[in-house]
Order: C-alpha cells, then sequence, then structure tokens
C-alpha cells in the first residue's frame, strides 16, 4: 500500500538543545516520538543534575545585589553591608565583565589587572596576587589570546557562589 501526502504526517520534536523530525504514517511517527522522548528525557533529566553552566540570566539573579553594570562599565557596588575580601571582589568583577559580556554590552569577558584596578580601586598589587591564588586554584584563566588577561571560570562562579552565600546576606 502506497503512503499519499494527505497520510503523511511530520512531527518536530524538540528538547533542550536536541531537534528531530518525524515524518511517516500517523501510527509510525507516533511510536517513533513516543520511543524518543521515553529515551531522551529521562537521560537529559539524568544529565542536568551534573550539568554545571551559568546562563546570564542565573548570574543576574544571583549576583544583581552585588554588581551593576554603569555606563563606565561593569562594577562591583553592593546593596549590602557586605564584608567581601579583595578575592570576592576580584572574582565579581569578572563575573560582572561575563554578564557583560553575555548582555552583548563588552565584546571581551577578560581584564587586565589594570582594568580591574580601575573598576574596584584595589591595590594593584593585590589584584595580581589575589588573580594569582584563583588560577592555580582554577577559578580563574589566563586569556589563551592575549597575555595578561583574565576570566572566571565555571569552577570559579560555583566556588564564588558558596563563598559569597557564607558571607552575605540579602
Amino acid at each position: 500500500m502506497k503512503m499519499s501526502q494527505a497520510d503523511s504526517v511530520d512531527v518536530t520534536v524538540t528538547v533542550s538543545d536536541v531537534k528531530v523530525q518525524f515524518s511517516g504514517s500517523a501510527n509510525s511517527v507516533m511510536v517513533s516520538v513516543m520511543n524518543f522522548l521515553s529515551k531522551q528525557v529521562p537521560s537529559m533529566d539524568l544529565a542536568r543534575k551534573i550539568w554545571l553552566n551559568y546562563s546570564a540570566q542565573e548570574l543576574i539573579e544571583a549576583y544583581s545585589y552585588l554588581i551593576k553594570l554603569t555606563p563606565e562599565g561593569p562594577r562591583v557596588i553592593p546593596d549590602s553591608d557586605a564584608r567581601l575580601s579583595d578575592k570576592d571582589i576580584v572574582a565579581l568583577q569578572l563575573v560582572a565583565a561575563r554578564i557583560a559580556k553575555d548582555l552583548g554590552r563588552l565584546q571581551d569577558d577578560s581584564m587586565q589587572v589594570a582594568e580591574m584596578h580601575t573598576a574596584t580601586a584595589l591595590n594593584p598589587k593585590s589584584i595580581s596576587s589575589r588573580i594569582s591564588e584563583m588560577v592555580k586554584a582554577g577559578h580563574v584563566a589566563r586569556d589563551e589570546k592575549e597575555q595578561g588577561r583574565y576570566r572566571i571560570t565555571t569552577a570559579g562562579i560555583h566556588w564564588l557562589n558558596s563563598t559569597i552565600a557564607k558571607k552575605v546576606t540579602q
């Protein structure tokens, strides 16, 4: 039996960033879609439990009371009486740069020590020492393309989340 155009069904299923298209008879498409969903959704739910990636929205929600995007650029401006260490401020400044890049306000999320000094008013030697500590810990990465530039890593954001949670009450 030959299937006519009227008997053919096309279904596109998108789950997170996986997109699959099914075509054929209504019955075969239904079976295929159900098989796909029963296999993909549980494994995606499991993968989400171990996946660590911070979107701009998550970072803004987590740090909006500490970070502001100003006409002069991203800045650490706490809303509370937070007792932040120099290391916390450097990490927050790098998170602010990442948010600004993700929102299209900066072309690059890496910063030089001099830029961090301008943004935070911290002593450049203190910034360099804190950066060195964070690079060794894997919380900050050196820019691969341009020497003397640094960016926060995913592990660095994870560390900062736990550090800030202990120090600051919103």
